[in-house]
């Protein structure tokens, strides 16, 4: 006799029976729990890689066992033949600048797996995190954050001192709005950003804006982020640094032969990321057997060997999108190529798996706690232990895609499509942490009542 193999189908829709509306969901007294079971955990901060429960309460993980025996009104996805691992997070991913004409490119970005994006557009202004945060309060499905301009930043009549006050959280308002701006939204959230970026691509900056830079950055605990393409404006950028930190951004783009030798301007690129005060990144795009976007630039067959034996060397240990192909500008690479190259790496054995998901997961956001001096980083991101936030990117290793995208515990991508209800899911990324609301998107429409008024 027949029997229809979806036999929950009764239980889960929503019908008539009897004249009456029969609710399904009505009736259930939810847990807020959602289980994730049966899936491959790749953790590689917590050194696991075996079939594994995770269990997602409030937003964050709140157990990893054998089997977590599912109870009434608990949310179960299968994840039987899909690895699980920390959300993605792609440190230089441009969204929102770039002559972006729509936030498209950050939902297609998710659809790609990616939790966490960072923003490093070479025109962000001081006005950025307020016009992108407005963005996010208005409903966005991943967690964001910038990177400004570092010209822009020295374009206020605020001295350097000021500028790292400012930073810091610590500027007078007052010298704000004589020095600095008459907006007091740009003023207040400016400090909530994660990095300067200096953009070869669009300008060249004289030696004293880039000691100024420096001594910003490395006194206030941002990020330097530099357009590493040109080997000899990286040597010179480094020699600019007099040993203060830097991060050298889609470094395989010395690789490509624009500027020199593709393998002699990698191999000199390499030897700079030996140096102490030196942290670097690869682009996905350029790591696969296409070597390259062909809207942008690609490699060679023996510069990318080259980036290969930096990875499998631990010399370079982050990857990254650079940009997502529904923008106008699309950058280097595209997160569609992120999965397939962290997947296409193990099988190439430059990388196990484990270390591979870590170059998008635990090794960034170890970098970043150890530029920023914050260790809500490798506290809260890039792994699925108890307590931290819940990111998590679900993939299908068969066909290299995200077969489910969870952020800050919510649903926001099931097979390469966005679901509308997680357009809310994502917060505000800064060096100093996480807000779920900057509020100027919500200042138009309501406020906060936060004093109570008893009778």
């Amino acid at each position: 006799m027949y029997k229809p193999i979806q036999e929950v189908l009764p239980d889960a829709l929503s019908t008539v029976k009897d004249n009456k509306l029969q609710d399904p969901i009505g009736d259930l007294n939810l847990t807020g729990r959602t289980i994730l079971k049966g899936g491959t955990v790749v953790d590689p901060k917590n050194k696991m890689n075996e079939i594994k429960d995770v269990s997602i309460l409030n937003g964050r993980i709140f157990e990893v066992d054998d089997d977590i025996i599912p109870e009434t009104g608990d949310k179960v996805i299968q994840c039987e033949g899909l690895l699980v691992v920390p959300g993605l997070i792609d440190m230089h991913l441009h969204l929102g600048d770039l002559f972006d004409v729509s936030s498209a490119p950050i939902f297609e970005a998710v659809q790609d797996g990616v939790t966490m994006g960072l923003s490093p557009g070479a025109g962000n202004s001081f006005m950025t995190p307020a016009l992108v945060g407005a963005e996010m309060d208005r409903g966005l499905p991943l967690n964001i954050g910038v990177f400004l301009g570092a010209p822009n930043v020295l374009g206020t009549m605020l001295n350097l001192e000021e500028l790292i006050l400012l930073f810091k959280g610590q500027l007078d308002r007052e010298i704000a709005e004589r020095k600095m701006t008459r907006n007091l939204l740009t003023y207040m959230t400016a400090p909530l950003i994660v990095g300067l970026k200096d953009h070869m691509g669009h300008y060249l900056m004289p030696d004293e804006n880039f000691d100024k830079i420096f001594e910003i950055t490395s006194k206030a605990k941002l990020i330097f982020m530099t357009h590493t393409q040109c080997p000899s404006h990286a040597n010179r950028v480094l020699e600019l640094s007099k040993g203060r930190p830097i991060h050298l951004a889609h470094a395989t783009a010395a690789g490509c032969g624009s500027h020199a030798d593709p393998v002699e301007g990698m191999l000199e690129i390499i030897e700079l990321c030996k140096r102490e005060n030196v942290s670097a990144e690869f682009v996905t795009t350029m790591l696969r057997d296409g070597l390259g976007n062909r809207e942008g630039l690609m490699m060679t067959k023996k510069s990318q060997q080259i980036a290969f034996d930096a990875l499998a060397d631990g010399i370079v240990e982050v990857l990254i999108s650079d940009g997502q192909n529904a923008a106008t500008m699309k950058g280097f690479g595209d997160t569609r190529d992120n999965i397939p190259a962290l997947i296409e790496l193990a099988e190439k054995g430059v990388l196990s798996l484990s270390d591979s998901i870590a170059t998008m997961t635990s090794n960034v956001a170890r970098l970043i706690a150890e530029k920023t001096g914050n260790s809500w980083w490798v506290n809260e991101v890039g792994h699925l232990g108890v307590g931290a936030l819940a990111n998590v990117t679900i993939i299908d290793q068969q066909d290299k895609l995200a077969t489910y995208t969870i952020v800050n515990g919510e649903m926001v991508s099931f097979e390469n499509r966005t679901i509308r209800r997680g357009n809310g899911a994502g917060g505000w990324v800064s060096k100093f942490g996480m807000v779920k609301k900057m509020g100027v998107g919500d200042l138009t429409t309501h406020s906060y009542a936060k004093n109570m008024i008893l009778s």
